[in-house]
Order: structure tokens, then sequence, then C-alpha cells
């Protein structure tokens, strides 16, 4: 893996089903064990209200830096993968979820696909996403 193809993603990690502590610490775990990554700073967790679907429970939010050589769908892939084994059902938009993992943005990559687009559309909207990244020490 040479430095040139590393980027560093920021994933929003978010849970409000079952232990949601413990579905964000197999999140952690999963996005360290991905080929050509590693985290390099985790925000704190922090709890917020539902957004959209307002009738379910709050969640444990997080952001994750993950230094990768995957590419933003690659990665996109990876992460879906990770919500399908911690049994993410995809029934009802912003419905209750056991694991939630967006790519919030890139620090050197931009997408806009169908299926991608980053930064996420929703960055501005989401004052935790905000705080977190602050922690991060990033800039929005």
């Amino acid at each position: 893996m040479s430095d040139r193809s590393l980027d560093i993603a920021y994933i929003a990690l978010g849970s409000n089903l079952g232990d949601r502590a413990a579905y964000l610490s197999r999140a952690r775990s999963a996005l360290a064990s991905l080929p050509q990554s590693r985290i390099v700073a985790e925000s704190s967790v922090e709890e917020t209200a539902p957004i959209g679907l307002l009738d379910q429970g709050p969640f444990l939010n997080q952001m994750v830096a993950l230094e990768t050589a995957l590419s933003p769908s690659e990665l996109l892939d990876q992460l879906q993968n990770i919500e399908r084994q911690e049994g993410r059902e995809r029934t009802v938009r912003w419905g209750p979820r056991t694991l939630d993992l967006d790519i919030v943005r890139f620090d050197r990559q931009t997408v806009n696909e169908p299926a991608l687009r980053v930064p996420h559309p929703e960055i501005h909207n989401r004052d935790f996403w905000q705080r977190e990244l602050a922690e991060l020490g990033v800039t929005t």
C-alpha cells in the first residue's frame, strides 16, 4: 500500500436497537480489520435523537477516521457487509437499526454516483456529525 493511494474516510457509526454500545464496538473492530485500512482516530460516543422517523429509540453515534486504500465504492460494499453481519435490515427509511455505517466524507475524494455521494448530502443537517468531525479536527 503506497502512501499515494491512501486517503482518510470519515465513517459515521450509529445504532438504536439492542445493545447499542456493543454494535458500535463490533463495528469498530470490523472497520479495523478491513483490508488496506486502519482506524487512525475515533470521536466520543454520544446519544442522539432519531431523525426522520421519530417514533423510535435514541441512537448512539460515533465518527471514526479510517485510513484506507479502498476506493469509495469498495468501502461502501464493505460497510454494507458489516451492517448485514450485524443484522441490519433495510425495511423502513430512517427506521430503527442495529447498525448504520455512513461514509460522511473523504479527505481527498468526492463521489457523485446514484448509490454513493461523498461528502454525504446530509452532512450539514446533522449537528452530531459536525461535533464528531470537529472532535477529530475536521472542518466542514
